[in-house]
């Protein structure tokens, strides 16, 4: 057996998290949230909408943190609740994690609302007898709150195999920490079109180009005023 695997500071690499069977609920939710954040650092709280997620809404969660390294949950599919065995709202994130294994959560809370960072975690379920063994994921995202700082956290936890006795806790196996930054995407600057006082510039859109105005100077050799002459009387 591999000894290594039991070590809880390995790194192992996303695509190593990704290339396994039956968590594809968390790449939907880091997808969606890419596609909040769109060129910044990352969303707001408030943009999160459930039916953009609807197909893993039910291992989603959002975290608030409410001191280092301390997150409690605010909102929770019903994943989470099967796994406790119990309401998971307004329990901190680590009543999910086994003793030994908290200080690393902690540690992920801080880099994900502090650097910011997207975090995923490799977790293995704690065993006993009444307890098979499960598999699972843990995703943390970033978000702002309505106050504009980073105190809101998006998560997904997958977790595969019989639950058995609750409440279910984990280890922590493996995790990756990648820091985030907004997309360079400024745009070009334009160069302001010089007018002159014989030309104006080019208007876009459906108005129509604009003419300069121009005042008409009567004929030298055409009088200004006639006389009209009736014989009528």
């Amino acid at each position: 057996m591999d000894k290594s695997e039991l070590n809880p500071h390995n790194v192992l690499a996303m695509t190593e998290f990704r290339a396994e069977i039956g968590f594809s609920a968390i790449s939907q939710v880091e997808a969606y949230w890419e596609g909040l954040r769109g060129a910044r650092v990352m969303p707001k709280r408030s943009e999160i909408d459930p039916r953009g997620i609807e197909s893993a809404l039910e291992y989603t969660f959002v975290l608030e943190r409410i001191a280092p390294g301390m997150a409690r949950i605010r909102i929770a599919g019903s994943h989470l609740g099967d796994l406790m065995g119990m309401e998971v709202r307004g329990m901190p994130l680590t009543s999910l994690i086994t003793p030994p294994c908290r200080r690393q959560i902690a540690d992920a809370i801080e880099d994900v609302c502090q650097r910011p960072a997207v975090c995923e975690l490799r977790m293995s379920g704690e065993t006993t007898i009444s307890k098979p063994q499960m598999d699972a994921r843990l995703l943390l995202l970033p978000l702002k709150s309505d106050l504009g700082d980073v105190s809101r956290i998006l998560g997904c936890m997958v977790a595969h195999g019989d639950i058995g006795h609750t409440p279910r806790r984990f280890n922590v196996v493996g995790a990756r920490i990648r820091p985030i930054s907004a997309p360079s995407t400024a745009p070009v600057p334009v160069k302001p079109v010089a007018q002159t006082d014989t030309q104006n510039a080019k208007v876009d859109g459906f108005a129509e180009s604009q003419k300069n105005f121009e005042t008409t100077t009567p004929r030298s050799d055409v009088p200004y005023l006639r006389l009209v002459k009736s014989d009528d009387r």
